[in-house]
């Protein structure tokens, strides 16, 4: 479900940060209800129900989209327990007093993976006209009828993933696929699929970035380069001057075409996270390694909690509007992570190589 705060917070996050800092003090509970509106609670549910949204028509594009999730949700968890042989996911299912819902699947302690999940969201609210009017100066075919003052609302679904592996040589990845749009009209698809190894692996990232790059084509030539250059300077630990990982691709704001073919895009992205990651997982997932390697996995995994906690607009959103469940949205975050004071690899260490490239963006394909 926290993962789902993520569809606004492209549009939300600056006027959110600038709004809180203008009223005068109040709690963060009370912050959250004046700008977006109570929450409403969420309670547990077994089975799920078949689908999370308010829709009754099963033939339109929200039920669809939640019922193709749905389906990747289970194909991804399946490919993901049998490379990992061992462990299975658990699953939670909720569903809010206010409509709408989600479906947690969570793996932990695996033979491969310390920690995997993958969480459906389907989230209703109510968006202040003037935060939806900064998503709307980013795209000239938004909606423009939102009256001052008025609370807009909206519903966002989409399914978001992340997965820290066992051993320093197989990498973390991460996806998020979502739809997001406001009784006013507005609409965009938002998403990609992005890959944290901890050491580089020139074949894994030709792999990794080399089929993402034949489904941008299939689709349009010039998706693959503009969501890679997207993905490189969104992941970016500013306070660091590195990358969180090596990059994938990454949009937001998408509505330029016919929403049927961005439907089909986001599709084709999400039912190949297993040819994407697996083979490398299947490659590495038997390396031996050493304590010094996997001290610097837990050092970069402590890069990823940063990234995650400073930046990611989607935690920080959910966050501070108690949109989301905080289990869900802290669920990003690795099973263990490392300090240490002003860490240097040694030059010339495969560690120094790794620091270098998440330092310098490379073109992979």
């Amino acid at each position: 479900l926290g993962t789902a705060v993520s569809f606004l917070a492209g549009c939300a996050a600056a006027a959110t940060a600038m709004a809180f800092r203008a009223r005068a003090p109040q709690t963060q509970q009370q912050e959250s209800i004046a700008m977006f509106g109570a929450a409403g609670a969420y309670k547990p549910v077994s089975p799920a129900p078949s689908h999370l949204g308010k829709d009754t028509d099963p033939n339109c594009l929200r039920r669809r989209f939640e019922a193709m999730l749905r389906r990747n949700q289970d194909m991804i968890c399946a490919a993901i327990e049998k490379c990992d042989g061992g462990a299975k996911f658990s699953t939670d299912a909720f569903v809010n007093e206010n409509g709408g819902g989600g479906i947690s699947r969570v793996l932990a302690n695996g033979k491969v993976w310390e920690k995997a999940g993958i969480n459906l969201s389907v989230v209703y609210g109510n968006m202040p006209a003037d935060t939806l009017a900064l998503a709307r100066e980013r795209q000239a075919k938004y909606a423009k009828e939102a009256i001052p003052g008025e609370k807009v609302p909206f519903v966002a679904i989409g399914l978001s993933c992340v997965m820290h592996p066992r051993d320093p040589h197989c990498p973390t990845m991460h996806f998020n696929y979502r739809i997001f749009e406001t009784d006013a009209g507005d609409w965009w698809f938002a998403g990609g699929t992005d890959i944290t190894p901890i050491y580089v692996d020139e074949d894994d990232m030709r792999h990794f970035h080399g089929l993402y790059k034949k489904i941008c084509d299939k689709h349009d030539p010039m998706f693959y380069p503009k969501f890679k250059k997207w993905a490189d300077e969104y992941f970016l630990i500013k306070h660091r001057g590195e990358t969180r990982g090596l990059g994938g691709i990454f949009f937001d704001d998408l509505n330029d075409r016919d929403p049927e073919k961005l439907f089909a895009f986001a599709e084709e992205c999400l039912s190949n996270v297993p040819a994407a990651y697996v083979p490398i997982i299947e490659k590495h997932k038997n390396d031996t390694f050493t304590e010094e390697q996997k001290a610097w996995q837990l050092i970069r995994r402590g890069r990823y909690v940063e990234f995650n906690v400073i930046y990611d607009r989607g935690v920080i959103f959910g966050l501070k509007t108690g949109l989301g469940r905080p289990e869900a949205i802290l669920m990003t975050l690795p099973q263990y992570a490392r300090w240490e004071y002003n860490h240097q690899p040694a030059p010339g260490s495969p560690e120094a190589i790794a620091l270098d490239a998440f330092k310098k963006p490379r073109e992979w394909v």
